[in-house]
Order: structure tokens, then sequence, then C-alpha cells
């Protein structure tokens, strides 16, 4: 009878870190002089940070700072008719588990509070807002619940603001937000009464924050911006 292979045996096991780029616009509209707000724009799944400018075209008719940022993990193009610049992007990598999701927004998190760092260092920022659309809206949420420091102003489109995220005792560090979310009535990917329930949740803890319901569906329409602005300049923008 032979005997038994032996299993090799593992003498090191561990992981390493492997970088991605991640590129970024900073573009100013109105008066160059004095204080003035930063939006930062956070895209959809399989957006970038061309396509998605293109599409906010109609927020740069605000006072402001115009931050794009594009997503870390490409989304492979099997046509190959497209160069790796122009694949879309994803914010996180999720598969159905909850620490797994929280994890990798704490890893998109961590990209943008470093992009934020530093331009807020060479550029005057009277106050910061975070706009995030479906995927996007997921980061921008929770961006804003732990970098409360950070945003003054939040607007979510199409997603939900993971509010189980705060501790109770941590919910008096976000009593400066403002909250806008916005969400299709016929959205057919990302069900609306979850963000119903988050907002009400804001709002039980003295969080100002509100939720608009559109008669349209999941796609990034005129609509949206065009409340988006009108909310902003509520809260004292400039157009």
């Amino acid at each position: 009878m032979q005997a038994l292979e032996k299993k090799p045996e593992v003498l090191i096991s561990g992981k390493t870190s492997f970088k991605l780029e991640v590129p970024y616009k900073l573009v100013e509209t109105g008066r160059k002089n004095g204080k003035k707000p930063l939006i930062l724009y956070l895209h959809g799944f399989g957006d970038n940070l061309k396509s998605f400018e293109a599409r906010c075209d109609s927020m740069l008719t605000l006072n402001a700072f115009h931050l794009f940022i594009q997503g870390p993990y490409p989304l492979y193009s099997r046509s190959r008719s497209k160069p790796v610049s122009e694949w879309g992007r994803a914010w996180y990598l999720y598969d159905g588990n909850k620490q797994q999701f929280i994890k990798s927004l704490e890893i998109s998190a961590e990209i943008l509070q470093e992009v934020v760092d530093n331009l807020i260092k060479l550029i005057d920022v009277s106050r910061i807002c975070i706009f995030g659309y479906s995927m996007g809206g997921y980061l921008a949420g929770y961006f804003a619940l732990t970098r409360w420091k950070h945003i003054t102003d939040l607007i979510v489109i199409n997603a939900r603001i993971k509010t189980e995220i705060v501790n109770q005792s941590s919910w008096t560090n976000l009593k400066h937000l403002n909250v806008l979310a916005l969400h299709g009535i016929r959205d057919d990917k990302v069900n609306v009464e979850p963000q119903q329930k988050a907002v009400d949740h804001l709002q039980k803890n003295g969080i100002s924050s509100k939720i608009e319901l559109l008669d349209t569906g999941h796609g990034l329409d005129d609509i949206y911006f065009k409340k988006s602005k009108d909310w902003l300049i509520e809260k004292g923008y400039k157009s």
C-alpha cells in the first residue's frame, strides 16, 4: 500500500495592497473671490468621471467648487471597443454580506477623504455638499454619517441612507446635517420604502431631512437636478 502523500506545508500566508488610480477633477464656477461651497459628485454603477460630469452639467450654474471623482473598481468591457479610461466604474464590492458591504464602503470613503483633505488646503471652502446617485448615493450617505465633520449638506438619489451604522450616542454629532433624499416612485432597482424609513429615522434623531418622491424611474432624469439645485439654493447656495 502506497504511503499517503504529505500535504505541502504553508510557510507564509498574507495580504498585500494593490494600488488603483482614482482620477478626480475640480471645477470652479461663479465669482473667483471669497469662500464658496464645495459639491462632491458620486456617480452610479457603470458611470465614470467623464460621463457623470456631462450628466451633471446643469449643476454648474451654482456658484461653487464642483468635485468629480471616479469609482476605483473598473468594469471590464468584453466588447473591447473602449479603452480602459472609458470603462464604467463601481464604488464598492458587494456580495450580499453586510460586513463586506461596510468594509468596502469604508475603503472608498477613505479615498474620498484623502482627496477632500488635500483640496481644502488649496481652496477657500465655506461648506461641503455630497451628491450621490444610486451606487454613489449609498457611498454618499455612508461618507456623510461617518465623516460628519466634513459634510454640511447631503443629497441621495435612488439609494438608501444606511442609518444603522450610527451609534445612538453619535447622533448629536450629526445635528448640523441637511439631508435631501430624492426617489423615483417607478424605480425598479432600489425600493423606495427602505429610504423612507431611513429618512424617518433621521428626523426622529433630530436631523433636518426630507424625502421627495418623484414620478419617474431609476434613471437620472433632469427633475433630479432641478430639485437638487432648488434645495441647495434654499440652503443658501448661490446661482
